[in-house]
């Protein structure tokens, strides 16, 4: 008997279908810079150098984790793209740099092409939030890796920032402002924990209706992860910004410090109302609240460390940029994050 490629469980012809399903996507991203549409080998991008003094070029790559088997579950794919762009473009603005394209990493177990592009729908849905050009990937059909139905999905950004504007946190002194910006949710980060309360110990269902959350519980999980970029710019152009801080990971207590030189510190105070869903998974799993501040953003998904006199003024700029930035505390010459 012989055998083809598609015997061997890869379909040539389906991954040419899923490209053409999601040229529109690609296209809608694109900048006056980007020189090549899908289909290449490699993406080009013409950086324009006149625009900075001295170009730096700022990288970042990331996943979307094990949301991913919520999506499965759900049998929805059209969000998740938006998260493998915020979790990297979040980053690299983090240190002053304007994202300027990315690039996705899908591999899958077979590859069905309708849910490829919905899948690049979303990556494409983040990139032009970031206003960033979705400038090439990979589409992986790795059959008897990946179980049918399921797939991983990475990404990489690369953005530019002035040498003499990168932000590193390095002038960040005591008695600066530390401003947070709300989080849409659990965003990309916790999932594990999130999954083995809610669907294992507690087993709810990701079509169940909670009335906590005043929605299914799939849905409320899959809510993508906020973009901060255009609004962080937006500061960046007007107000001397120290330190800045894309809280994932960690949470606040380790991530805060991320962003300040040695030895310095930060007090928070909890004057936000923490998301409904965090409250749930702690109830549910009996989850300490020191763990639930190191695994989750409990509400809060950025930061940003400015001087006390320019406080209002970034304020005022990620109000009209469509945020609801909140004064959590201050810079202190203790280390540590203190929440109070």
């Amino acid at each position: 008997m012989a055998y083809t490629y598609k015997d061997a469980g890869v379909d040539i012809d389906a991954g040419n279908e899923a490209v053409r399903l999601m040229k529109k996507h690609v296209r809608s991203t694109h900048r006056p810079e980007v020189l090549t549409d899908i289909g290449g080998f490699g993406g080009l991008f013409a950086l324009d150098t006149k625009k900075y003094q001295e170009p730096v070029l700022v990288s970042g790559a990331d996943g979307v984790g094990t949301k991913l088997k919520v999506a499965f579950l759900m049998d929805k794919h059209d969000t998740v793209g938006q998260d493998a762009v915020a979790m990297c473009v979040n980053d690299i603005v983090v240190q002053g740099a304007e994202p300027l394209f990315f690039l996705d990493y899908l591999a899958v177990g077979r590859l069905e092409p309708g849910k490829v592009a919905d899948i690049v729908g979303g990556v494409a849905a983040g990139c032009r939030q970031a206003g960033c050009a979705l400038i090439g990937g990979e589409t992986a059909e790795m059959p008897g890796f990946y179980p049918d139905g399921e797939y991983d999905l990475a990404g990489f950004a690369v953005g530019v920032a002035d040498k003499a504007k990168i932000v590193d946190g390095s002038l960040a002194k005591p008695g600066d402002v530390v401003i947070g910006l709300p989080s849409a949710g659990l965003h990309s980060n916790g999932f594990s924990l999130a999954r083995k309360v809610l669907l294992e110990k507690a087993g709810f269902a990701v079509d169940q209706h909670i009335p906590e959350l005043g929605k299914a519980l799939g849905e409320e999980l899959l809510t993508p992860t906020k973009i901060y970029v255009r609004a962080v710019l937006d500061v960046l152009a007007k107000v001397n910004v120290r330190g800045m801080a894309h809280i994932t990971g960690g949470g606040l207590p380790e991530n805060v410090p991320r962003c300040l030189p040695e030895g310095l510190g930060a007090t928070l105070k909890q004057v936000w109302t923490v998301p409904p869903v965090f409250t749930l998974i702690q109830k549910q799993g009996d989850v300490p609240t020191e763990d639930m501040f190191r695994t989750f953003n409990m509400g809060i998904g950025f930061v940003l460390i400015v001087p006390r006199e320019e406080a209002k003024q970034a304020t005022d700029i990620l109000e009209n940029a469509g945020e609801n930035p909140l004064t959590l505390g201050e810079v202190t010459s203790e280390a540590g994050v203190r929440i109070l």
